[in-house]
């Protein structure tokens, strides 16, 4: 630190820009998680050169906590670092090694120029260190949510083409279940089958629950509600691929589903849709040559 209590680190980062860029890159190529293949050199030189500028602009004032405005710009490259890196297939630490192998550099520096000042160069030593600690950790935090943005948004579209709703003919829509059908999951299949209902201006939707391996009490409700959501949009809801086993278990339970039309199978649920439309199925009786 100096007499009035700032870092020294902003005067060796702009005494020794060229030489420290040059120094972190070596040490940046040399280390195990360098991937030349995920990304070209002159895009990881200008990155490192970007990050040594703002640096040495945040810590001018010296001011070393990195959540203050001053670090805003130091911040949003990393962050954007961090996001890119993680789309590019970086790992966590390999994205946080970018911060972290900046330090052998800057440390040889700070002893170069300090070496004749031991006070002066253990406390820029460990603010350094310290500051770098937190600028990895922070690229670290960025690509981890990154990459559960990415998830969730992959969970999303997995739901979504889970949950098909597909016109049988015309007034009569169905929507086939396959796995667990869970709180998310239950909103994602209101949503559809709703818009579709809007969309088609059909009057009977079958809920096919064959897939569904088990029904417990919070997916009979579930069912209920979706059921309920279709009637206040003036479409009746039939629920087919009732088991044996899921019979059994919802009168265990004390569901009351008396007020939902059920079918054994998706046939028979299709035949009462299609009688419901004053249609039905006959055999052709008619011989063909």
């Amino acid at each position: 630190m100096s007499k009035n209590g700032k870092t020294r680190i902003p005067d060796v980062l702009e005494r020794h820009e060229r030489a420290l860029l040059t120094d972190w890159l070596v040490n940046q190529k040399a280390a195990p998680t360098y991937r030349p293949d995920l990304m070209k050199e002159g895009e990881l030189q200008e990155q490192s050169r970007e990050f040594i500028r703002l640096l040495a602009r945040a810590t001018r004032d010296g001011i070393m906590d990195v959540q203050q405005p001053q670090w805003q710009e130091v911040r949003e490259l990393l962050a954007s670092i961090s996001r890119s890196r993680g789309q590019q297939g970086f790992s966590p630490s390999a994205t946080a090694t970018f911060i972290f192998s900046f330090k052998e550099p800057l440390f040889a520096y700070l002893r170069r120029e300090f070496e004749s000042d031991p006070k002066t160069l253990l406390e820029n030593t460990w603010a350094a260190n310290v500051l770098l600690d937190k600028l990895g950790l922070f690229t670290a935090e960025v690509h981890q949510q990154a990459r559960e943005e990415v998830i969730r948004r992959q969970q999303t579209e997995m739901l979504e083409l889970s949950t098909p709703v597909v016109k049988l003919w015309d007034g009569i829509l169905a929507l086939p279940l396959i796995g667990t059908l869970d709180s998310a999951r239950t909103q994602t299949v209101m949503e559809n089958l709703l818009q579709k209902i809007v969309e088609s201006g059909c009057e009977t939707a079958i809920i096919d629950i064959t897939g569904v391996p088990t029904v417990d009490t919070v997916t009979a409700q579930h069912l209920l509600k979706t059921v309920a959501a279709a009637r206040l949009m003036g479409a009746d809801c039939i629920i087919s691929g009732v088991r044996p086993q899921i019979a059994q278990t919802i009168v265990h339970l004390g569901v009351d589903l008396s007020a939902v039309t059920t079918k054994a199978n998706l046939a028979d649920a299709f035949a009462l849709a299609l009688k419901r439309l004053g249609l039905s199925v006959c055999k052709d009786t008619v011989k063909r040559s």
